[in-house]
């Protein structure tokens, strides 16, 4: 499904600001894999997303998805097929537009140009029925705008806009760290449902290594640029967090170091 080839990304190159982000990944993800990542600051995983979603452009390797190069596609065109949800519950939605206006935008995602916009009342009663499975009580919002719901609320809504039209890929950028976690737990059981029911391929950032083993089919851990753990089935399934803590210090020759890590 997804196949990362000697994928590498360095920041400012020959400047003495060089910082080399990624170095050499190589990953494969099955479909319907869930995969989270963990690792401290500056370990490369927001990047390794930016360079999945196209932010930029990646100085060596090559992207397939679904056995499609998109090496060098735009985000905006990989965006038709990688949903994608930021820590940031304000990113990703237009606050001054409805529920049911962003709902709508995210519907007709990948649809040729020339399509009219309009929300005829099919629409609505499909998004109705969506959002009424979130157990928020949104359904009976949808004309309120985004602008308006708590964080909690508006990242289940840009969760549903992810996926009203089944990605490829999702990508998952510790969606639910900015939280309460009361609301971070609702969040996290409504995308593992979702993600379950539509068998969708999945990579997650956290910063709850609890969560990276609890989640998923797969954990892998990233330290400078590079992936030091890939961890599943058997080996995955019997691990502490206390053991994760140990193999990282194996891997990287040094303890973990994260103030914003949650350890349980």
């Amino acid at each position: 499904m997804l196949d990362l080839k000697n994928v590498s990304k360095t920041f400012f190159p020959n400047t003495p600001n060089e910082r080399k982000a990624l170095v050499d990944i190589n990953l494969h993800l099955a479909p319907g894999d869930f995969v989270t990542i963990i690792g401290g600051n500056g370990a490369g995983k927001s990047t390794l997303f930016n360079s999945i979603a196209g932010s930029f452009l990646i100085d060596r390797g090559n992207i397939l998805l679904d056995g499609k190069n998109i090496t060098f596609l735009r985000d905006y065109q990989r965006a038709r097929t990688i949903g994608r949800l930021f820590q940031d519950p304000l990113k990703g939605t237009a606050p001054n537009m409805t529920i049911e206006e962003n709902l709508a935008m995210a519907y007709l995602r990948g649809m040729r140009k020339g399509v009219h916009f309009g929300i005829s009342k099919k629409d609505s009663d499909f998004f109705r029925e969506q959002l009424s499975e979130l157990g928020l009580g949104l359904e009976d919002r949808l004309k309120t705008k985004m602008g308006l719901l708590s964080g909690g609320q508006r990242q289940a809504v840009t969760l549903m806009m992810a996926t009203i039209v089944t990605p490829k890929l999702l990508l998952l950028d510790e969606h639910t760290a900015a939280l309460d976690p009361a609301t971070a737990e609702k969040v996290a059981e409504l995308t593992q449902k979702i993600v379950a029911r539509g068998s969708i391929t999945t990579m997650m950032i956290t910063h709850n290594m609890q969560q990276s083993l609890d989640c998923g089919n797969r954990t892998i851990m990233m330290d400078n640029g590079r992936i030091i753990l890939d961890l599943q089935g058997d080996a995955r399934s019997k691990l502490t967090v206390p053991d994760l803590l140990e193999l990282f210090k194996d891997r990287s020759h040094k303890a973990f170091d994260n103030d914003r890590m949650m350890l349980s």
